[in-house]
């Protein structure tokens, strides 16, 4: 039976960035959990990330501000061309330091990755562990591995991506007791292809670019061809590259059968990618320093075991727990990269996930459905409008007519008004209730979070309690 002030225990599926932030989260407040990653070694690919002061409080809280920062590269523009290489006018970032006392950084994918995982104990990780099944009862959910393991604990999180095996055996158990809403009963929808790599070391003499201390951010839109194609620098003397294909409609169904009958579950592994660079190798790029090179030139340039050419969904999903089990990131909500606000929505999922299992005073059932609900309330408008960015990017990308209009608003827009629509980026800065909090800097005041709130609430009040033994 629960009693007050149990912490529960957590089993987490999946060891991406969501899972991971999850977990050293947990490790931080005390409650028991484990992950479980199909994979026996994750490789992080991908090419780098955006992060800035929407995740850097929570650096600081977990105190691994600086180490991210030190693999960071600051970005103040992106610039946007035309296929001949002719330039729009770039978008400029850097009032959002104004707004909240952080600027922006691209951080190499793998360096991120490896920094969180350091997070977690070993024996808290374990990989090459597939679920076969999730069962529970009134008191306990039980996972049942591929081996014949079988785990138990109060809580299960689904944090295994786009086709996540933990809301597909929820989703059986929903739809046979004709709970399952239709949308969430549809198939993921495509919109276009990717791939995606990072060269290795390069030499700043023959590509200064890299010598720059500020990110060099470049998109290039196809004039007559359904691609768009994107190169960066990072702190690491690399350039990363993704080059997305987007897709007719045709293409798309044909694509979601084939990557169907793959029975691939996890979306950023190895495809075969050659007919791909093939195809685009001839696509020119701009990188200062008056030569003429193209794709090829930095597929040449990146090891081939960190190309991958990936699918790209988009779908929020409308149920994201039931019982004892609940979702995190793409596994409830999968956003097209070209918004840059996939991974960002899932570590703030982890968010407020921890602090409302933190929080809650019984492990019964009626208390985790409670806090889930919290959790899916608080989460659901700022995942929306990371959502309406990213389709308001893809019809950028895809070279539409409201792509087109829409183009034409994003480079000619009046500067103050620029900086209104900055404001919307920056209003979702979440932290940890339960660690000593970050005073708010800049000008904007963040959304209120009811999570941190009401682990900050549990925080001081057990605090005060041990205070006075």
């Amino acid at each position: 039976m629960s009693t007050a002030n149990e912490k529960p225990t957590v089993l987490i599926v999946g060891a991406g960035l969501g899972g991971l932030m999850l977990g050293a989260l947990l490790e931080k407040s005390g409650v028991s959990y484990n992950i479980f990653e199909r994979a026996t070694v994750v490789k992080p690919l991908g090419s780098a990330m955006s992060v800035g002061p929407t995740l850097l409080p929570i650096f600081q809280q977990l105190g691994i501000y600086d180490e991210i920062l030190s693999i960071g590269k600051y970005i103040t523009h992106t610039e946007t061309y035309k296929e001949s290489l002719e330039l729009y006018r770039p978008a400029d970032y850097r009032p959002i330091e104004e707004y909240t006392g952080y600027g922006q950084y691209i951080v190499s994918r793998p360096r991120y990755y490896e920094i969180m995982l350091k997070q977690i104990p070993p024996n808290k990780i374990h990989f090459g562990k597939r679920v076969l099944n999730i069962s529970e009862d009134e008191h306990k959910a039980t996972i049942h591995l591929s081996n014949n393991e079988i785990y138990e604990a109060d809580i299960v999180v689904g944090a295994d991506g786009a086709y996540s095996a933990v809301r597909q055996r929820m989703y059986e158990q929903l739809k046979a007791k004709g709970k399952l809403p239709k949308e969430d009963q549809e198939d993921l929808p495509f919109s276009c292809t990717c791939l995606v790599g990072q060269t290795k070391v390069l030499d700043p003499e023959e590509f200064p670019c890299i010598k720059d201390p500020i990110c060099q951010f470049r998109v290039v839109l196809g004039d007559d061809k359904p691609f768009t194609w994107i190169t960066f620098t990072t702190a690491q003397n690399t350039l990363c590259w993704m080059v997305i294909h987007h897709l007719s409609k045709t293409t798309s169904k044909a694509a979601m059968e084939q990557r169907f009958r793959n029975s691939e579950n996890s979306e950023w592994g190895a495809y075969p990618a050659q007919t791909m660079c093939d195809e685009t190798r001839n696509f020119g790029v701009e990188l200062s320093d008056g030569k003429k090179r193209t794709l090829g030139d930095l597929y040449d340039l990146t090891p081939k075991e960190l190309i991958s050419k990936v699918m790209l969904e988009e779908k929020v999903f409308k149920t994201w727990h039931y019982g004892r089990t609940v979702l995190l990131g793409d596994a409830c909500h999968k956003l097209n990269p070209s918004g840059g606000h996939g991974a960002v929505t899932a570590m703030h999922d982890a968010i407020a996930l921890a602090n409302l299992i933190y929080a809650v005073p019984t492990t019964s059932s009626a208390d985790l459905t409670k806090i889930f609900e919290e959790y899916q309330k608080e989460r659901i408008p700022a995942v929306m409008e990371s959502y309406g960015h990213s389709q308001l990017m893809s019809k950028i990308m895809d070279r539409g007519i409201t792509g087109a209009i829409i183009l034409w608003l994003y480079t000619n827009i009046p500067f103050w008004l620029w900086k209104l629509v900055l404001v919307k980026t920056v209003r979702y800065r979440p932290q940890v209730g339960f660690l000593k909090p970050i005073p708010l800097k800049g000008s904007i005041v963040p959304f209120e979070s009811p999570s941190e709130l009401k682990a900050r609430a549990v925080f001081e009040q057990q605090s005060k309690s041990v205070a006075s033994v």
